[in-house]
C-alpha cells in the first residue's frame, strides 16, 4: 500500500498571492473580505465579498485563468502527473459576457475547455479530468487522488481548483437568502449567512516512494478520506449532521486511526446558521470531546469548489509553524461551537488534522492529514 505525500502546494485568494499571505492575514485576525465592486449589487442581499486585486471582469482572459496565471507563475509541476481540475462553476465569467454582450463562443466557458487551458498552462501531458461535486470539489478530487495513488493507479496527480466571484453565482446566493449583509461569521452566535470569496490553488501529490526518489518535501501525509450524500434537500443539509458525521467516520477508517488521534479541524464553517449548527453537530457526534476548530470563511469568504483545497494547504502550515488560526469574525460561538471554535490564535504540537466540507445535494467530504516526516 503506498503512502501519500504532499510535495508541493500554493494557492491566490483575497490575502494575496502565495500561502504565506493568506496564512499571515488568517493570523493577524483581519478580514479580507470588502465592499464589492466588481458588479452593481444594489438588488441583492449583501455588497460584500472576498476579491483578489488586479483581476479584470468580462477583459477576455476569465477570472480562473488569471488566477492560475499568478499561482503557476514561476513554477513547474510533474508533466506525467495525472491532472483533476475541481470547480463548482469554473469559468462562468466567459459564459456571462456571451450572453450578456455577444462576445466570444456559445461553449467558450465550458469546464473542459478550462482543464484543457490549465493542462497546457502546466504542460502537463497526460488528460485530465473535471471534479465538480458542489463545494465539497476539491475536498473529494484530493480523497480521489489520494485513493488512485494509494491503489497503485499512478504515483503521481495534480489537484487544480478554483472558483470565481461572478454575477450569476451572487445573484443565485442571494435569491437563496443565503448571503449575510455584513462580512460573515461562522460559528458565530450572530452568524447570517456566506459572504463569497474566490481562490485559486493546486496540490501535487506522490507517492512515498516516488517523492522520496526525487528528493521532494513532504508538507504533510493524506491518510484518509471519505464521502457519503445526506439525500435530504437540493441546499439544505441533514440537521443532525450524520451525513457529515458518515464521511468523518470513513476518513477516519481509512487513515486507521481513532477520532482520539485528531489534533485539530479545519471546519467547512460557512457562517449560514444550517451549515454551521449541522456540523457542530456532525462533531459532537463522531468526537468525545472538544478539539481546536477554526474556519477560513470570515477572513476569505467561501470560495466554493476551491474552498476543500484552499483549507487543506492552510491546514498542513500547522504542522509547520506549531499554530492554529483562530475563526476570523468570531466574538461569541454559538453554544454547540463554544469550548471548540477558536477566537485567538493557539499553538499546538500536532500530528493529525480533519478537514471538512459539505456542498448543495447533500454532498459531504472529509480529509485526514498527517504531519509531514511522521513514520
Amino acid at each position: 500500500m503506498n503512502r501519500v505525500w504532499i510535495t508541493d502546494c500554493d494557492i491566490i485568494t483575497p490575502y494575496g498571492l502565495g500561502t504565506e499571505a493568506c496564512w499571515q492575514g488568517l493570523l493577524s485576525g483581519k478580514s479580507a473580505l470588502t465592499k464589492l465592486e466588481r458588479f452593481d449589487t444594489a438588488e441583492f442581499k449583501s455588497n460584500m465579498a472576498g476579491i483578489i486585486p488586479g483581476l479584470e471582469y468580462h477583459q477576455g482572459k476569465s477570472l480562473v485563468y488569471q488566477m492560475f496565471e499568478k499561482v503557476f507563475e514561476g513554477k513547474s509541476v510533474p508533466k506525467d502527473a495525472k491532472l483533476m481540475l475541481a470547480t463548482l462553476n469554473g469559468e462562468m465569467d466567459r459564459i456571462e459576457e456571451q450572453v450578456l454582450y455577444g462576445r466570444g463562443e456559445p461553449h467558450s466557458g465550458c469546464m473542459p475547455n478550462l482543464l484543457n487551458a490549465v493542462q497546457e498552462l502546466c504542460g502537463i501531458e497526460e488528460e485530465g479530468a473535471v471534479i465538480s461535486s458542489a463545494c465539497a470539489s476539491s475536498t473529494a478530487a484530493l480523497g480521489i487522488a489520494g485513493s488512485m495513488i494509494r491503489n497503485g493507479e499512478t504515483d503521481c496527480v495534480v489537484v487544480v481548483s478554483c472558483d470565481p466571484v461572478t454575477e450569476f453565482l451572487y445573484s443565485g446566493f442571494s435569491s437563496l437568502m443565503a448571503l449575510d449583509p455584513g462580512p460573515a461569521r461562522p460559528f458565530d452566535e450572530k452568524h447570517n449567512g456566506l459572504t463569497i470569496g474566490e481562490a485559486a490553488g493546486y496540490a501535487v501529490l506522490m507517492s512515498e516512494d516516488r517523492a522520496r526518489s526525487e528528493g521532494c518535501r513532504n508538507y504533510g501525509e493524506l491518510v484518509g478520506w471519505g464521502m457519503s450524500n445526506d439525500a435530504n434537500h437540493m441546499t439544505g443539509p441533514l440537521r443532525d449532521g450524520l451525513g457529515l458525521a458518515r464521511s468523518i467516520e470513513i476518513a477516519l477508517k481509512i487513515a486507521g486511526i481513532s477520532e482520539k488521534e485528531i489534533d485539530f479541524i479545519a471546519a467547512h464553517g460557512t457562517g449560514t446558521v444550517y451549515n454551521d449548527l449541522m456540523e457542530m453537530a456532525a462533531f459532537h457526534s463522531v468526537f468525545s470531546s472538544p478539539r481546536p476548530t477554526y474556519s477560513v470563511k470570515g477572513g476569505i469568504g467561501h470560495t466554493m469548489g476551491a474552498a476543500g483545497l484552499v483549507e487543506a494547504v492552510l491546514a498542513l502550515k500547522t504542522f509547520d509553524t506549531g499554530l492554529v488560526p483562530p475563526s476570523v469574525g468570531v466574538e461569541t460561538p454559538e453554544p454547540s461551537a463554544d469550548g471548540w471554535v477558536l477566537k485567538n490564535t493557539i499553538e499546538l504540537d500536532a500530528e493529525y488534522t480533519l478537514s471538512t466540507n459539505a456542498g448543495f445535494g447533500g454532498v459531504n467530504s472529509s480529509l485526514v492529514f498527517r504531519k509531514g516526516g511522521a513514520a
